[in-house]
């Protein structure tokens, strides 16, 4: 299964606004798609509830995995979300 590691650039961190802004392009892509805080178990990253408690904050180092057809292109697309200031 395709992943990438990267850290959140979100001055809020995964919560609010920035985490319904991931949750709602890993739902676009149509794919399971999975996060992971560094040292917790991946969650699906399709729930908002399930993102949210992963306590993830600005500068953390989550891991995305998907699977299926064109998940490499779709990981690239949410690593640069996550990468980039969601706060704007």
């Amino acid at each position: 299964m395709p992943q990438r590691t990267v850290a959140v650039g979100s001055a809020q961190g995964l919560h609010a606004r920035p985490a319904t802004l991931f949750v709602q392009a890993a739902t676009a892509t149509g794919l399971p798609v999975t996060v992971a805080a560094a040292g917790k178990d991946p969650v699906n990253a399709g729930s908002l509830l399930a993102v949210m408690t992963l306590g993830v904050g600005h500068g953390d180092e989550v891991t995305i995995a998907a699977e299926g057809e064109g998940a490499d292109a779709a990981l690239d697309s949410l690593a640069e979300l996550l990468a980039s200031e969601l706060d704007a």
